[in-house]
C-alpha cells in the first residue's frame, strides 16, 4: 500500500517494465497502450507571432497575421511564456529539462489546415524528456507509474469546418496557437488506466496554470495508441492510433472496443495493420481513417528561421521553486494532516479552484472551531451542488460571490448549534449568489436555532396532539413514522428548533 491508500502495481524505476495488470479479457493477450496529449497553453498570444489567442466567440479568420498565415517573407519569434509553461509542466512530471540545446524543426505534410505546408515542432531535441507520472487508478484500487517520453512545444493547425459533401471551410484563427505535446511510454495496461492517466494529467496542468485542459472546449486533445501482444512476450504488437476522442470516457470506451476488435482479429489469424482510426461516439466503435505515418514520412529538418533554444539553469531553478502544491501532494496532506477520507480528498483536489476555496475556508475558520471534516462536508456537499447548478454559466469556486471566510462563518454557526443544518442550507443558497454575510441573514430572518426546552416541548406536544393516528402507528411498531413526526416538529418551528432537543423530547413523550 502507498501513502495515498492505493496499492502500487509498478516498480519505482520508470525504465523497468511495469507489472502486468491488464490483458484482453478472456484471451491470452496483454494490452499495451501509450497516450499522446496535445494541450493548448495559457498564453496571451500565439506561438510565433503577436496575434491574440482566439476564443470560440471570435469571427473566423480575424485573429491572423502574415506569420500565422505562413505568408512569404514572414519570420517567427518564440513566445517566451509558452517555453516557460512547457518547462513548468516538465518539472511537474519529473522530466529532464534540456538546457544545452533545444531545436525547433519543420514537420512537413500537406493538408488544408496547415498554411505553411509544414508545422513548426520539436523532434530530435525536445524541451523536456524522460519523466514519470504516478497515476491512482480507483477502478483497479491501484497506482501505476507511467513514463513520460517527452513534452515539447509546437504550433497548432487551423480548424477545418466541413459543410457537407460538397465543400469545407478553413478558419485560420487557431493556426499558430501554442501547443504542448506530451507523449508517454507504452506503460498503460488497461482502458481504466488510460482514463485515469488523462484525468491525472489534466489536474496537474490546471494546478500549475499551464492549460485550461478542457476537452469539451478543445484546449486538450488526447489520442490512444494501442496494441496487443501474447502474454509474456517482449515484442510489441501492431500499433493502432485512435483519434477523435472528446472525453476521457470516450478514451476508455475506444480502448475497450479496440481490445475486442484486435483480439477477434488475432484469434482468427487476421493480420492487423498500423493505422489511424477515428472514434465514432454514436456507434460506439472505431473506424479506419488512414495508414499511420512514420516519423521519416514527415521529413523533419531543423527550422532555419529559429536559433537553438538554451534555457539557463537559473531559469529552470526559478520555475522549479515556483511549482505549486500538486494534486497528489495535496491529497496526501488532506488525508494525513487533516484526517479527511480519500474520497473527500479526491473530490476536493479534482478541481484546483475548489481545493483553494476549501483551504481558504479552513484558514478563515481555524479560530472559530471549524473542523476539517465539517468544512469538507459543506464544500463537497451543498456548496458543490450549487456550483453544479451554475455549471452552464462556467462558474468556478473562485468566482462565487460568497467568499470562503463567509462560508466559514456559516459552518461555525452550524457547529456551535446556533443554526440548524436545514436553515443553514437555505442561507447558503441565498448568500451563494448575493455574497451577503450568512450571520447577518440568519439574524435578520430570525433563523437562529432555538434551544429553549419549553419552546421545543410545546412544539412536540402540539404535533403529537395533531397526529394521533401516526402516534398510534408508531407505538404499534411502525418505526418509519418517527421521521414524519420529526419533520412536522421542524416544520412547526420553521427549522429553528434544536434537533437534539427535538429528538430527546419526542422520544420521551412517545415512550411515556
Amino acid at each position: 500500500m502507498t501513502r495515498s491508500g492505493y496499492r502500487c502495481t509498478s516498480p519505482t524505476h520508470r525504465r523497468s517494465p511495469p507489472r502486468i495488470v491488464g490483458m484482453a479479457v478472456g484471451t491470452r493477450y496483454e494490452t499495451v497502450i501509450g497516450i499522446e496529449v496535445h494541450a493548448q497553453l495559457r498564453t496571451a498570444s500565439k506561438m510565433f507571432c503577436a496575434c491574440a489567442v482566439p476564443t470560440l466567440e471570435d469571427e473566423p479568420n480575424t485573429r491572423v497575421c502574415p506569420v500565422c498565415l505562413g505568408l512569404p517573407g514572414s519570420l517567427p519569434v518564440i513566445n517566451r511564456r509558452a517555453v516557460e509553461l512547457v518547462m513548468l509542466s516538465g518539472l511537474a512530471l519529473e522530466c529532464h529539462v534540456e538546457t544545452e540545446a533545444v531545436r525547433f524543426e519543420r514537420k512537413n505534410y500537406f493538408y488544408p489546415d496547415l498554411p505553411k505546408g509544414y508545422q513548426i515542432s520539436q523532434y530530435a531535441l525536445p524541451l523536456c524528456s524522460n519523466g514519470r507520472l504516478i497515476v491512482p487508478v480507483a477502478a483497479e484500487d491501484a497506482e501505476v507509474m507511467v513514463g513520460i517520453t517527452r513534452a515539447h512545444l509546437e504550433e497548432d493547425t487551423a480548424r477545418m469546418q466541413h459543410g457537407g459533401r460538397d465543400h469545407s471551410l478553413v478558419d485560420f484563427n487557431r493556426a499558430g496557437v501554442p501547443l504542448m505535446e506530451i507523449v508517454t511510454e507504452p506503460d498503460v495496461r488497461s482502458p481504466a488506466q488510460a482514463r485515469a492517466y488523462g484525468e491525472t494529467l489534466r489536474d496537474i496542468l490546471r494546478y500549475i496554470g499551464a492549460s485550461n485542459a478542457d476537452m469539451e472546449a478543445g484546449s486538450m486533445r488526447i489520442e490512444g495508441n494501442i496494441s496487443l501482444r501474447p502474454m509474456g512476450s517482449e515484442r510489441f504488437g501492431t500499433k493502432v492510433e485512435v483519434k477523435n476522442l472528446n472525453s476521457f470516457r470516450s478514451l476508455e470506451r475506444a480502448m475497450e472496443f479496440e481490445i475486442e476488435r484486435q483480439t477477434d482479429a488475432l484469434e482468427r489469424g487476421e493480420p492487423l495493420v498500423q493505422e489511424t482510426r477515428g472514434w465514432d461516439e454514436g456507434d460506439g466503435r472505431t473506424v479506419s481513417q488512414r495508414s499511420k505515418e512514420e516519423a521519416n514520412d514527415y521529413r523533419y529538418f531543423p527550422e532555419p528561421d529559429l536559433p537553438p533554444l538554451r534555457p539557463s539553469e537559473a531559469w529552470v531553478a526559478g520555475l522549479r521553486a515556483a511549482l505549486p502544491e500538486l494534486p497528489s501532494a495535496r491529497r496526501l496532506r488532506y488525508a494525513g494532516e487533516l484526517g479527511l477520507s480519500l474520497y473527500d480528498a479526491g473530490v476536493l483536489t479534482g478541481d484546483v479552484a475548489l481545493a483553494d476555496y476549501f483551504d481558504a475556508v479552513m484558514a478563515a475558520g481555524a479560530s472559530g472551531g471549524v473542523t476539517p471534516k465539517a468544512a469538507a462536508n459543506w464544500v463537497t456537499g451543498e456548496f458543490s451542488r450549487l456550483l453544479n447548478q451554475h455549471a452552464a454559466e462556467g462558474l468556478r469556486a473562485d468566482g462565487v460571490a460568497l467568499r470562503p471566510a463567509s462560508l466559514a462563518e456559516l459552518v461555525a454557526e452550524v457547529e456551535a448549534g446556533r443554526v440548524s443544518a436545514t436553515n443553514a442550507k437555505a442561507v447558503l443558497a441565498r448568500t451563494f449568489v448575493s455574497g451577503e454575510s450568512p450571520v447577518e441573514v440568519i439574524t435578520a430572518e430570525g433563523l437562529g436555532q432555538v434551544s429553549d426546552a419549553g419552546f421545543v416541548g410545546e412544539a412536540v406536544a402540539s404535533v403529537l396532539e395533531e397526529h394521533p393516528s401516526q402516534v398510534a402507528e408508531y407505538r404499534a411498531g411502525k418505526q418509519q413514522i418517527y421521521g414524519f413526526l420529526v419533520g412536522q416538529v421542524m416544520k412547526r418551528t420553521q427549522g429553528r428548533a434544536d434537533a437534539k432537543l427535538v429528538n430527546e423530547e419526542l422520544r420521551r413523550r412517545l415512550s411515556s
